[in-house]
């Protein structure tokens, strides 16, 4: 009975070995595949285990404490760094913000407006027929004027001055500023020098309607002439005559110096040069 096992295993052994090859080999193959596909199922699985493993409380835990202990202590020497160089750097910031000039939009929108409304006035000025005024612009500047002014009561006194010295008109220097119409002219009186009719030193004229308190946007350079001949002919103003004086010209420092004293005097005491009303 054994012999009869062992000649029954050797067959079957030896039928192991006279198997097809081929059939053999895709025996193995898939042996192999099985083993990559087991090995790649446990990379999978290593990879994972791992990302469990690294998100754990404790390994959390100790990734907080890392970047605690990279951050300065307040109060070290590295915080105190660091609070200088978040100084310096705003500082840096706030200086470079506040040597960003103003933003021009708003001037250049007075600009515009100043320059319309003197275009405007300019050409209602030619256009008047009785010549009562001339203007000239100063070095072809719309903003600086030299005003003639040709007519003044024929009845006063001021007129057989300039009759008699063949005067053949009052030259006025106006200056308008940048917020024109908003703000008032300057104006002072250039040729020839007068005395009184509210003229003073440097040939400053006192007038209310020339100050901010007094000056109105609807006034035109027309009706502020008209306004000052009228003021020198009730100032009882007339042409100097004296030797020494007659010959001595006004200055535009001295005007304004005198200007900037007299509306402080009349702010104070009131003023007593014509209201508007008046001619």
């Amino acid at each position: 009975m054994a012999t009869l096992l062992r000649k029954i295993g050797l067959i079957r052994l030896h039928d192991r070995d006279t198997e097809d090859p081929k059939h053999h080999q895709g025996s193995l193959k898939g042996t192999k595949g099985n083993q990559k596909n087991n090995t790649k199922h446990c990379n999978n699985n290593t990879s994972n285990e791992t990302n469990n493993i690294l998100s754990t409380p404790e390994i959390k835990a100790k990734k907080f404490d890392h970047s605690v202990k990279d951050k300065p202590l307040p109060g070290s020497t590295k915080d105190k760094q660091g609070g200088k160089d978040t100084k310096e750097k705003q500082q840096s910031s706030k200086s470079s913000s506040s040597s960003i000039p103003p933003l021009a939009p708003h001037r250049q929108h007075c600009t515009q407006v100043r320059t319309r409304r003197l275009m405007k006035e300019l050409q209602e000025i030619r256009r008047l027929g009785d010549n009562f005024i001339t203007v000239e612009l100063l070095d072809d500047n719309l903003f600086e004027w030299n005003v003639k002014l040709h007519q003044v009561d024929k009845d006063s006194a001021l007129w057989q001055d300039m009759k008699e010295t063949n005067t053949e008109f009052i030259l006025l220097n106006v200056t308008f500023p940048d917020n024109f119409p908003f703000s008032p002219p300057f104006m002072r009186v250039l040729t020839p020098r007068l005395e009184n009719g509210y003229v003073l030193d440097g040939g400053a004229i006192c007038m209310e309607l020339l100050t901010p308190r007094g000056w109105s946007s609807a006034y035109t350079v027309e009706a502020v002439m008209r306004q000052f001949a009228a003021s020198l002919v009730k100032g009882q103003g007339r042409i100097c005559r004296k030797a020494g004086k007659s010959k001595k010209a006004f200055s535009r420092k001295e005007a304004e110096a005198t200007f900037k004293s007299l509306v402080k005097t009349h702010e104070k005491y009131g003023w007593v040069s014509p209201p508007v009303s008046d001619g």
